[in-house]
């Protein structure tokens, strides 16, 4: 009877660690294992990092959020050079879109050549982080894949997505998915701005936009 109880504990205990680990994994935004969003930083926080000034700082802080990964390194590329941004972004970075991210963004990501920008490119459009778990996987390891994931995220669907899938996205917490389930269905962009613009400013919402779609 003990044998029996310890084999459906150990059953059901296996079945919750595999759903844990899907769910973990439909999440769109990569989780991160200490990469700093430039977009979420506190200024003591940016000033920590390799080659960062007040100077510096002050100008991420002004002009953030940055919608774009170039636009970062635009800004940062006036002060450093090739090599101490590489390592600045060993440490910070603003998320890419697996689907729309230029060569360029792809190639920012430390330890990326161009055979990886390849594998990147191959698999669009990326549906789910799964997906680009699932493929990418099939090239590097899980602590590189792990590695990998902080720098990228697909966005999620307004109307369908889950509250994992909402919290996934870097800043938010409970409040906003619950403000982004109240909404829907989202018929167009401009309602999703309307609605969430009630509940933080206009910067916040083109930050959060990043992340989200209709498609």
């Amino acid at each position: 009877m003990k044998q029996k109880r310890s084999l459906v504990i150990t059953t059901v205990a296996s079945i919750i660690l595999v759903l844990g680990i899907s769910g973990s994994i439909q999440a769109q935004a990569g989780h991160s294992e200490g990469l700093v969003n430039a977009d979420l930083a506190s200024d003591k926080e940016l000033l920590a990092l390799p080659h960062m000034n007040a100077t510096i700082v002050k100008g991420i802080m002004e002009r953030r959020p940055f919608l774009r990964m170039a636009d970062l390194n635009s800004f940062l590329a006036q002060s450093l050079n090739k090599e101490q941004l590489a390592e600045l972004y060993r440490k910070m970075f603003v998320q890419i879109n697996l689907n729309t991210a230029t060569e360029e963004e792809i190639l920012m990501i430390p330890g990326t050549g161009k055979r990886m920008l390849r594998e990147f490119l191959e698999y669009r459009p990326y549906k789910t982080l799964a997906q680009f778990h699932k493929e990418i996987g099939k090239y590097v390891d899980d602590k590189e894949l792990a590695r990998l994931e902080q720098y990228v995220f697909v966005p999620i669907n307004l109307n369908t997505a889950s509250d994992e899938d909402i919290l996934s996205i870097p800043g938010a917490g409970k409040r906003m998915v619950r403000e982004f389930k109240e909404y829907r269905p989202y018929t167009n962009i401009e309602k999703f701005r309307k609605e969430i613009g009630k509940y933080v400013d206009k910067k916040e919402v083109a930050r959060l936009e990043r992340y989200v779609t209709l498609n």
